[in-house]
């Protein structure tokens, strides 16, 4: 009984999977057997795919490598039926059940191919402070939906390649309202719901999207930089004052803690405050009940120890 139950836990996963390939499968206009199999060589190789010539050789192609570049080279898309499949598919959902969508832009570094064309420079960090170097690739706007525990998986919805003459700020409004709208057209919102969480990182300009998707049933989310500087709210004007009236008061400067105006709200965590980036104290908060310790550095052999340390305890020495 146990594996019948385990059984029918699976069907209904591996029935959306089966869907899922099908329509993929007739996405592919052109080329369409032979791209299938490079999707599948792809997702199933044991590592970075390197050279498409070691894709042939993976179990999962089964024609030879003049095919996979015929693939390549001729293979056609239907991106708009591909984009409405995905939107189709059970997405992650909050604790509350509403969407929560990210977007952030991805690099695909290509500092070696000098005759592709519109290529930009990619900021990329380093290992170490102050190692950010700017690379040349193709920056890609990805939107995915994400899921409320901390997993890596995300399911992918859109891609869309950014281009010299871009306006970062329109290009992505545009692409947020297309997914929405397919996600409402594929049911995953209806009159009612709460509304779709669309987190943003800090360097989108979030006032301004807000603005351009204002009319749909959605939430943004940024993240500000540390160094933000805001203006803040015209103090009342008093009576008999001459002149034009002041349009913003005085500024609100992240980095000064000095510039900051009396809380409207506060929130209290019940182990550890809210703190900013540079682990500065955003406001009152009970220190915890068991403060943290101090990790202990490496410990160090005696100079006269030669050889492999001993075992720890109830556990036979290796062989």
């Amino acid at each position: 009984m146990d594996s019948l139950q385990d059984r029918a836990t699976c069907v209904e996963p591996l029935a959306v999977l089966s869907r899922f390939r099908r329509e993929f499968h007739e996405c592919l206009t052109a080329r369409r057997d032979e791209f299938f199999e490079l999707a599948d060589a792809v997702l199933c190789a044991d590592g970075p795919v390197r050279t498409l010539a070691g894709l042939s050789l993976a179990p999962e192609h089964r024609r030879g490598h003049g095919a996979l570049y015929d693939a390549v080279n001729h293979g056609q898309v239907a991106v708009g039926r591909l984009r409405r499949s995905l939107a189709g598919l059970p997405l992650p959902r909050a604790a509350d059940g509403r969407l929560m969508l990210a977007v952030d832009v991805s690099n695909w570094l290509r500092p070696g191919a000098a005759t592709s064309p519109e290529r930009l420079f990619c900021h990329v960090y380093g290992r170490g402070k102050g190692q950010a170097q700017m690379i040349p690739g193709w920056p890609y706007s990805v939107i995915a939906a994400l899921e409320s525990g901390r997993t890596s998986w995300t399911a992918v919805l859109d891609a869309v390649r950014l281009g010299p003459d871009d306006d970062e700020a329109e290009v992505t409004a545009g692409q947020v309202r297309d997914v929405v709208t397919r996600l409402i057209a594929a049911g995953h919102w209806a009159q009612g719901d709460p509304a779709i969480l669309v987190i943003f990182d800090a360097g989108y300009d979030v006032t301004r999207l807000a603005w351009l998707l204002a009319d749909l049933p959605v939430e943004l989310l940024g993240r500000l930089r540390s160094d933000r500087v805001m203006q803040l709210p015209a103090p009342p004007r008093r009576p008999g004052t001459v002149g034009r009236p002041r349009k913003h008061g005085g500024e609100l400067a992240l980095a000064d803690p000095a510039t900051w105006p009396a809380p409207a709200a506060h929130h209290q965590h019940a182990d550890l405050p809210l703190r900013d980036g540079r682990d500065r104290r955003l406001g009152p908060g009970t220190p915890p009940a068991y403060p943290p310790r101090r990790l202990a550095g490496p410990r160090r052999r005696p100079a006269c120890h030669r050889g492999n340390p001993d075992p720890p305890a109830g556990r036979p020495p290796a062989r």
